[in-house]
């Protein structure tokens, strides 16, 4: 009898497992990637809009040299607006924001209707700019707009009509708004972070003029007085709301003119801003999405077998 030997077959390889896509890993990363976006988003939305206002700083030539024929002559205009309004006086009835001008008429083009023409002061046909303001504490670079309306305040900052504007002068009191606390633009978020000795400087037409805080003060809106001017003292007020959200007082932060301006504060404000700088909030969104996408990776990568025991 005849045996036939046949060989042992061999079992094939086990097969190498795979990567898996898991759908909960999926779903939880996308969550926690909504999360960082909703929580940067008005740090982006700030930064993109400091970029332009940036620009618009910038592009606002009429900053630069307050010789040149029609900066000169915007800033004559001003000064003769801000002389009939120490003597005429401005009221500002509570809970309003825009007082009323009841001065002598003007006696050149700067006239309409009996009232100095405010829309046409520091104007320029480039740019509708009236001024930039600075607060180096707070890292603040904006431009600074005619009025306060609502339309104004979400584009920078505003000038409080019939006070004084922008150019200084002995018994004047500049009054400036912005709002506090917008998710898309930091504005005067931080205004409240202003200590007595801090400075802020405006460049109106070229003439750069910077002022020391002096006081703080939290007020109710009707406390009107606050915005007068002080015979003998060449003032400047910012004003936003306060608290966050609520807006039920005001924060004033007043300023005295210091002479001569600074040699830093001239200089800086001659200069295009560097504002708003490094994106940290990008920063934060890219760890989130390498953050997302390891933790998808690690989820669905394979196992290695444990080894038998036999």
């Amino acid at each position: 009898m005849t045996t036939t030997l046949t060989a042992p077959t061999s079992e094939p390889p086990p097969t190498p497992p795979k990567w898996r896509l898991s759908v909960p890993a999926v779903i939880i990363a996308v969550l926690g990637l909504v999360g960082t976006c909703v929580w940067t988003y008005p740090m982006m939305a700030a930064w993109l809009t400091q970029i332009d206002q940036s620009k618009v700083v910038e592009n606002a030539t009429t900053t630069n040299d307050p010789d040149a024929p029609h900066n000169a002559e915007q800033l004559k205009l001003a000064e003769d607006y801000n002389a009939k309004l120490e003597a005429g006086g401005a009221s500002l009835d509570a809970n309003e924001r825009l007082p009323q001008f009841d001065g002598p008429a003007a006696d050149d083009g700067g006239e309409t209707d009996g009232r100095f023409d405010y829309d046409n002061i520091l104007t320029s046909p480039t740019t509708d700019v009236m001024s930039r303001i600075q607060i180096p504490k707070i890292d603040l670079d904006l431009p600074i707009y005619h009025g306060t309306s609502d339309e104004t305040l979400l584009r920078g900052i505003g000038h409080l009509e019939g006070t004084a504007l922008p150019v200084g002068g002995v018994g004047n009191n500049t009054v400036i708004t912005g709002h506090r606390g917008l998710a898309e633009a930091e504005m005067f978020t931080k205004l409240d972070q202003i200590d007595k000795g801090d400075y802020f400087t405006f460049n109106t037409f070229g003439r750069v003029i910077t002022y020391e805080v002096v006081d703080t003060k939290v007020v109710d809106p009707d406390q009107t007085e606050t915005l007068d001017a002080v015979r003998g003292k060449d003032l400047a007020t910012l004003v936003t709301c306060t608290p966050l959200g609520i807006n039920t007082q005001r924060i004033l932060v007043i300023g005295e003119r210091v002479e001569p301006t600074p040699p830093d504060a001239l200089k800086d404000a001659q200069e295009p801003p560097d504002i708003p700088g490094f994106p940290w909030w990008a920063v934060i969104v890219g760890g989130a999405v390498v953050a997302a996408g390891g933790y998808v990776w690690f989820t669905g990568r394979p196992t290695k077998p444990r080894n038998r025991i036999n």
